[in-house]
């Protein structure tokens, strides 16, 4: 199975997250893709992971999420960010974590997923 998550309201993460993990959980690791645009890709502005020793953290919420998402991209799970809604939010792409690609734009990538057999789910 070939799964697209899109998700473009910030406070819908959360969601989006456990949504994946269930269908990971009952479907088994597979082609799954996250596209984040909108001002959903404000989750990224001052993105971080929780470090043990004195390293940058943003916050308990955007620190949880961002462990969250590297856990499920360490199982294959594919995060993208829209380019426009990173410009739109002022967000230096080279802020982002190692695993979010990003994309030209992300209605152009949700329809070429669609047209590559990608299922479409917005959580």
């Amino acid at each position: 199975m070939k799964v697209l998550f899109h998700i473009n309201e910030s406070d819908r993460w959360q969601r989006v997250l456990v949504n994946i993990t269930n269908f990971l959980n009952d479907a088994g690791q597979g082609n799954a893709e996250v596209v984040a645009n909108g001002e959903a890709v404000s989750v990224f502005r001052n993105s971080c992971l929780p470090t043990g020793g004195g390293g940058r953290c943003c916050g308990p919420a955007t620190g949880a999420l961002m462990e969250q998402m590297k856990q499920l991209s360490e199982m294959g799970v594919n995060f993208a960010a829209c380019r426009n809604a990173l410009k739109a939010q002022s967000i230096d792409e080279g802020s982002l974590p190692d695993f979010v690609t990003v994309v030209p734009a992300g209605i152009t990538e949700i329809a070429r997923k669609q047209a590559e057999g990608y299922a479409y789910i917005k959580p």
